[in-house]
């Protein structure tokens, strides 16, 4: 099941115009405040009529400007998660989540609600009303009223954006359980890096209005012309061993790696995202360092940044490592392309499971 979205819109100083696909899974629409992510969303939700376009979902239109169709949100088979709740206070728990079910129509199938409180253990919460919620419960609640619609696709707008740390850490494991389940593609908008890694199967990066890359999540958070000083090296990484010390050792096209240990079985693979800011450079093999993670590659690209800074990335094995570092280091240095130097990996972060 896929989205294609070719849509132009003037909203009225701004000017959306884009173009997209997006496949099964888990598209995140990434970019800066106001650059028209939520703009997508209200869109393809029928909330907003574009100018001209298409918005086509499992091969139904959902507006096509040639044809003159335009169906009306409530036709669009889709669940939409705000970022805040939206609950209906009068109603319990168990309510509000049958309120998607009734709302999905009886010849629409999707999971069962035993099935959703299981996925997002939400079972406990039935009978007791929104205001006695915690965020994080609330949160769970909206997600799980948005599967018992039966949807063709769910598109969430931001939807940790009024929650504290705490509980975004608390929801965010709910979305993936989500995405791996695969009960139903998303759309889900971000201007969060950590989430959209995290999350996401495909990256939509945008900026004023228009998309500035599409690809899988490594490729396009490691493009410097898309992701600026926040570009990242995205590293498939098998877990090969855990040592006595709290130490996990990861084997990754660029060598091995240690982080602090994680919940995580011997062989399974994980995506670590290393910010292209932790990354020290050196011409030689550094010595007498507390970071443990040195990898080694060659030059293959040193891009200026604003600020006096470059971007230089090193090829090793089939991984591209990026670092931000300043103009000043890299004269310093004497860096070259095709010139062998090593990276100094200050600090990781778990992004997302691999296959």
């Amino acid at each position: 099941m896929t989205l294609q979205v070719a849509i132009k819109a003037q909203l009225g100083a701004f000017m959306l115009d884009v173009d997209f696909a997006a496949p099964k899974g888990v598209t995140a629409l990434f970019g800066p405040s106001g650059c028209g992510k939520s703009s997508i969303i209200n869109a393809i939700a029928g909330l907003i009529r574009p100018d001209q376009g298409h918005i086509i979902c499992a091969a139904r239109p959902l507006f096509d400007s040639a044809a003159r169709v335009n169906l009306p949100p409530h036709r669009r088979r889709l669940g939409v998660i705000f970022q805040d709740a939206r609950l209906f206070p009068h109603l319990s728990v168990q309510q509000n989540l049958t309120f998607g079910r009734w709302f999905a129509g009886r010849h629409r199938r999707g999971p069962s609600l035993q099935d959703v409180c299981d996925l997002l253990g939400i079972g406990h919460l039935l009978r007791r009303r929104p205001a006695t919620l915690s965020g994080g419960e609330a949160a769970r609640v909206a997600i799980g009223r948005a599967l018992l619609a039966a949807p063709d696709m769910i598109l969430a707008d931001e939807p940790l954006a009024a929650l504290d740390e705490t509980r975004r850490a608390e929801i965010l494991p709910y979305f993936a359980a989500l995405r791996d389940a695969a009960l139903v593609p998303m759309i889900y908008v971000s201007h969060s890096v950590s989430e959209v890694a995290h999350l996401a199967t495909t990256v939509v990066a945008m900026a004023n209005g228009r998309v500035i890359g599409v690809g899988p999540v490594e490729e396009i958070f490691g493009r410097s012309d898309v992701m600026g000083a926040q570009a990242s090296t995205m590293l498939p990484a098998r877990l090969i061993r855990h040592h006595a010390d709290g130490l996990s050792e990861w084997l990754c096209d660029a060598g091995q790696i240690f982080v602090p240990q994680m919940d995580a079985s011997l062989g399974t693979v994980h995506l670590l995202r290393i910010r292209s800011s932790d990354v020290m450079l050196s011409r030689k093999r550094p010595s007498g360092l507390s970071a443990l993670n040195i990898l080694q590659g060659k030059i293959c690209s040193i891009t200026p940044h604003p600020g006096g800074a470059v971007m230089v990335s090193l090829r090793a094995g089939q991984a591209t490592i990026n670092a931000h570092i300043t103009q000043r280091s890299c004269a310093a240095l004497g860096l070259e392309l095709g010139q062998s130097c090593y990276a100094v990996v200050k600090s990781l972060s778990f992004a997302k499971a691999g296959g």
